[in-house]
């Protein structure tokens, strides 16, 4: 199925095309897309063997997907896997192929990607889930962060997608995500999961340009309790190597935000490795051009780590 680079079909009202008896011809729908892709299949993969999957955001329970951070093919193949035993509430003998979708707003749906179904993992039954053999699958990769359709009933968040109520679910857009304009050097706030986007994205790219010519003074604020860390970046580092390095283990070697980063089990040998840097947000305080002498950035961390006491009440060691 050959699909336009950038479609939008935002004009559509969403409940005319999901009350339709049949859709409009004019109403691209998921069944139309699932339809078309498995075409080109070998051998064709047809709506009945698809489950659509819809999966929201719980921020309170750490065993579901607590926020975008954890869209992860690790965190999203466990959290799907795992299944109620009830085959009222999940079908005793799903399809082969699961197609996920993310909540991205009251109705809208984006696509993560796809599973295939290698049927139940009998072993790892318990005496409330079963688990099922999920294997990552190709099947709508050209559109995996990039179709987002309208899901009708967010309380149904699984249908077989021979159903009509899935089939006729109207499509809103096919487009790769919006470019994120950089906001200046004063707009700069973001959480942990966004600055990981930051570092790797072709969406940040004035990000990238802007931060990478920098050198400054920047704060970490943990938003669990509201500690602050105040570090610096300068010489030939700048403000976004220095934030490549948290991004890439969550604490860039800082002595308290290390600690917070791992959980000694006995207090003494024993270090496992928690999430607790998704609780914090990025900020600049002030910038310097690349010719800044070291003396002048000193002076100014400083000056923040004695404004915001964050030697004494905050996470700054030294």
């Amino acid at each position: 199925m050959v699909l336009p680079e950038s479609l939008a079909l935002d004009d559509v009202p969403a409940e005319t095309a999901v009350a339709a008896e049949p859709a409009s011809r004019a109403s691209l729908t998921l069944g139309h897309v699932l339809t078309g892709m498995g075409a080109d299949h070998d051998p064709p993969i047809r709506l009945e063997d698809i489950h659509v999957i819809r999966h929201a955001f719980k921020p309170g329970d750490p065993d579901a997907l607590r926020g975008p951070e954890d869209l992860t093919e690790e965190r999203v193949f466990g959290y799907t896997r795992s299944q109620d035993l009830s085959g009222r509430r999940f079908p005793a003998d799903p399809p082969r192929y699961w197609v996920v979708l993310i909540a991205d707003g009251a109705r809208r749906s984006r696509l993560w990607g796809t599973f295939e179904n290698h049927g139940e993992a009998a072993t790892e039954r318990t005496k409330t889930h079963r688990c099922f053999d999920l294997r990552p699958s190709g099947f709508l990769a050209p559109l995996n962060d990039r179709l987002v359709v309208e899901w009708d009933n967010p309380r149904s968040w699984h249908r077989s997608a021979s159903a009509a109520s899935a089939a006729r679910m109207p499509v809103l857009e096919i487009a790769d995500r919006d470019k994120v304009p950089f906001p200046g050097f004063d707009g700069v706030l973001l959480t942990y999961h966004e600055l990981t986007e930051m570092v790797e994205d072709r969406r940040y790219a004035d990000w990238q340009v802007a931060l990478s010519e920098v050198q400054g003074i920047y704060l970490i604020t943990d938003s669990t309790n509201g500690k602050q860390y105040v570090g610096k970046a300068d010489g030939a580092e700048r403000i976004l190597g220095r934030w490549t390095a948290y991004a890439r283990d969550g604490h860039g070697g800082n002595v308290a935000l290390r600690d917070l980063a791992y959980d000694s089990t006995d207090g003494e040998t024993t270090r496992i490795q928690t999430d607790h840097a998704r609780h914090f947000v990025f900020s600049l305080l002030r910038v310097f051009g690349p010719s800044t002498p070291p003396s002048e950035a000193d002076a100014a961390e400083a000056h923040f780590k004695r404004a915001l006491m964050t030697r004494k009440f905050g996470l700054n060691r030294n």
